[in-house]
């Protein structure tokens, strides 16, 4: 896939707007073009008994017409009322079948014309494959028989995509529930045709109500109607031969789930009264349980509209919450219930509650266990025996619990009491299997359980996998990769008394391909897959993890690029790029530690400084940039103090292995890691210029916290004006390349943050360069915009820095 010429007019798409004067614009330089245009390897997906895998395609980028299309934003969701899909959404545009066992994959027959592939979905015993097509009019189910690799067209251009899921397998392999538009749906209200019927009036009652900012909410009376309209669709059985059955009529249907034994289908709506503070997970629900043929069985669940939020990152809401079937059941359910009424600040004995309620519900739930942090999370392995996780920000304590599900009076065994921060100490994730209902639960062999970790440490990173007995509670090592030259990740035991491991191997040049391993048999790896590297114009250049220290003693790291043949013994002085992103700790020994690999594959990707290697700069990746607030301490107290440290601590390291030029070092980041750059160019002196794509500026526009800050602005407005770049532009002196996307879906970095912090930069005469690219989100897909991007930056860091 190569470039062509056309693709250089991006100028007269009217992107940049700048304090300076206009730069020539000229094509990018060809060791970027040919890092950034790359074919992308296929995404595999394999059945549970590794027979098949399932290899799918896409394009590298997005277009600038893909992202051209109709889009109505509402509560939340961003849809394109045409197709009735995610306008956001990413297409698979192949589909390619392969048995493990054989050498050359088998190309999917049947696929429609120009594919636009998503949701792709196995049934229950993994001989076929559903996926949704969307045409330029709607959006088709369509079904694959995995064994002859053939796909057909089941619905017309009819199902509703809008939201979640759109379609579910029913137990019996053959048929599938299925969400389709309305027969009798209205037509969307046109909001320059369609006159509002009154003014917009919201109501504040004294009740606080402390929400973060959110994008695409709903803002008036058309938006509730079309809101309404585009999530609303009726339930249809659809068999694989293609024959519809009414199942449900028309409703907000927003999550279809089926119990383990196939017998009962627990069915969510959204209810009204809508929000036009809070997007569509916080909206009125009600969740109802009905037989597989559609009787209702019981209303399981009904939970009120939630705007009004506790204080603090561990509130949550009354209740009912995390509803879900126990997956080593047939048919019972379980959820969690607050015991402090969802408000951290409440003093009680336990947290949380977890409860099960057995089908058909006409017997009231009984209590399984109570949690004194709050819960995050369960395993099921059987009867008697799951694993459950509790957590508190504030400490960033984290305990696991070896739990008896059917003894509530028997104490949980805490079996992993640490710092989630901690990642050295991080005892890994304990493995599952699927049972006979299809589901995943915690793989039980001979009274014992399996774990499988990063395995991090202090020198290097080596995933193990250990043993876990039930009755001791003590592990014992199984496997512990050796690489020092790559990077194996361990995915799953596929085999535990043959020992077969599925795992992923890679080096900084060689791309991540799959293998078995046979940790029985010495060892032995058997290759599944056999990826090539798209980037060879880079697998020549240094690639190292250097670690340093901060003033205060703590350690720090980041990846670090030379150039292709870059002489280590001259060291002539080149400029340097920093590429970081902040992270906030409660401790200095958890900020210290580092999950960097140098054996990881090298993949550029559209916001990546590596790029510039290849010109002749000097490259510190994922810098580490830690905040730390210890005990009664919040790290924001000294965000700007630590930021600087931070930074100087990594020129300094890097200068002292004799690369760079001091007084040629630029910074950037991304969203976050913008407001860093920002920051650091205005209270300090260490940057020739920086590059700062979507953040934000102004704190005060995100006045109930952001990131890890629970203090609302009138609690620590001190803090929040320190920290805010615009309120310090009149310290900026800097250059500083300005980017952002039109179209911006973060909560917290509207693209109006950008344009009012360069507007008081270009006031107060600082010499800033700003490019809004359009149709973007928060991250950018589109191959005009990316490829408009690096020029960008490669002409600004050729102005600012290198000359």
């Amino acid at each position: 896939m190569k470039l062509k010429a056309s693709f250089i007019l991006f100028l007269c798409l009217g992107l940049s707007a700048f304090a300076q004067e206009n730069l020539t614009y000229q094509k990018p330089s060809k060791s970027i073009l040919d890092l950034a245009d790359f074919e992308r390897a296929p995404s595999v997906s394999m059945d549970t008994k590794k027979e098949y895998m399932l290899l799918s395609y896409r394009n590298t980028y997005k277009t600038l017409d893909d992202l051209n299309q109709e889009e109505m934003r509402l509560g939340g969701l961003r849809i394109n009322p045409v197709t009735n899909i995610s306008s956001t959404v990413t297409y698979i545009n192949n589909l390619k079948i392969r048995k493990i066992t054989a050498k050359n994959e088998t190309q999917v027959s049947g696929l429609p014309e120009n594919p636009r592939i998503s949701n792709l979905s196995w049934s229950p015993n993994e001989k076929k494959i559903a996926f949704s097509h969307t045409t330029a009019t709607g959006v088709e189910l369509w079904v694959i028989d995995v064994a002859t690799a053939k796909a057909t067209k089941l619905t017309a251009a009819n199902v509703n995509a809008n939201l979640g899921n759109p379609f579910s397998w029913f137990k019996d392999n053959e048929t599938i529930l299925v969400k389709m538009l309305p027969k009798n749906r209205a037509a969307l209200l046109d909001a320059k045709k369609d006159l509002p019927l009154g003014p917009i009036v919201s109501n504040a009652d004294g009740s606080k109500s402390q929400n973060r900012t959110y994008q695409d909410l709903l803002k008036n009376k058309n938006d509730e109607a079309n809101f309404e309209n585009i999530i609303t669709s009726e339930l249809y059985k659809v068999n694989t031969n293609g024959e519809t059955t009414l199942f449900k009529s028309a409703d907000m249907y927003a999550g279809e789930d089926f119990s383990p034994d196939g017998n009962y289908l627990m069915i969510s709506t959204i209810e009204k009264p809508f929000s036009y503070i809070v997007p569509l997970n916080r909206f009125p629900s009600k969740t109802v349980v009905y037989d597989k043929e559609g009787k209702m069985i019981k209303t399981v669940n009904e939970v009120p509209l939630f705007e009004i939020m506790p204080k603090g990152f561990m509130a949550t809401r009354t209740g009912k919450r995390s509803m879900n079937w126990r997956s080593d059941k047939p048919a019972t359910l379980y959820f969690v219930e607050a015991l402090d009424k969802g408000n951290p600040e409440n003093k009680v004995d336990f947290r949380d509650e977890v409860s099960e309620w057995n089908a058909p519900f006409d017997a009231a739930p009984t209590s399984i266990v109570k949690t004194k942090q709050r819960y995050a999370g369960i395993t099921w392995g059987n009867e008697t025996t799951a694993v459950v996780v509790d957590q508190w920000y504030d400490t960033r304590n984290t305990k696991t619990y070896l739990i008896n599900p059917s003894d509530a009076n028997q104490a949980p065994k805490v079996i992993s009491d640490r710092n989630s921060q901690d990642i050295y100490s991080d005892p890994g994730n304990f493995e599952t299997i699927k049972n006979q209902y299809g589901k995943r639960v915690l793989a039980i062999e001979n009274n014992n359980l399996f774990l499988i970790g990063d395995g991090f440490t202090k020198n290097g990173q080596f995933p193990f996998i250990d043993e876990f007995n039930l009755k001791t509670l003590k592990t014992k090592r199984l496997y512990t990769s050796t690489y020092k030259d790559k990077k194996e990740d361990l995915l799953s035991i596929e085999d535990f008394k043959k020992g077969t491991v599925l795992v992923q191997i890679q080096s900084k040049n060689d791309y991540p391909n799959y293998y078995f391993r046979n940790i029985k048999q010495n060892n032995k790896l058997t290759p599944i897959t056999n990826f090539q590297n798209p980037f060879e114009s880079i697998k020549n250049v240094s690639k190292e993890v250097i670690k340093y220290k901060r003033k205060d003693g703590v350690e720090l790291s980041g990846t670090l690029y030379l150039p292709a043949g870059y002489d280590k013994v001259k060291k002539e002085k080149l400029p340097l790029l920093i590429w970081a992103y902040p992270a906030e700790y409660k401790d200095k020994n958890s900020a210290g530690q580092s999950s960097q690999n140098p054996n990881e594959f090298t993949f550029p990707y559209y916001g990546s400084f590596v790029y510039w290697v290849t010109k002749g700069y000097v490259v510190l990746d994922d810098a580490a940039f830690p905040i730390i607030g210890e005990g009664t301490t919040e790290p924001n107290d000294n965000f700007i103090s630590q930021l600087v440290d931070n930074a100087e601590a990594a020129i300094n390291a890097v200068d002292a292995l004799g690369y760079i030029n001091k007084k040629k070092v630029a910074i950037g980041g991304h969203s976050y890691g913008a407001f860093m750059t920002a920051n650091l160019l205005t209270h300090s002196n260490l940057f020739a210029c920086g590059i700062a794509r979507s953040g934000a500026y102004n704190r005060t526009l995100t006045p109930f916290g952001f990131q890890s800050e629970q203090r609302n602005y009138w609690e620590a407005p001190q803090v929040y004006n320190a920290m805010s770049p615009f309120m310090n532009a009149d310290k900026m002196k800097t250059p500083l390349l300005l980017v952002h996307g039109e179209a911006d879906n973060n909560p917290g970095t509207f693209t109006l943050q950008t344009e009012r912090y360069f507007q008081a930069l270009k006031g107060l005469g600082a010499p800033a360069r700003m490019v809004i690219l359009p149709k973007e989100s928060h991250g950018y897909v589109a191959k005009e915009n990316i490829l408009h991007l690096l020029w960008e930056q490669d002409q600004f860091l050729e102005k600012y820095l290198k000359n």
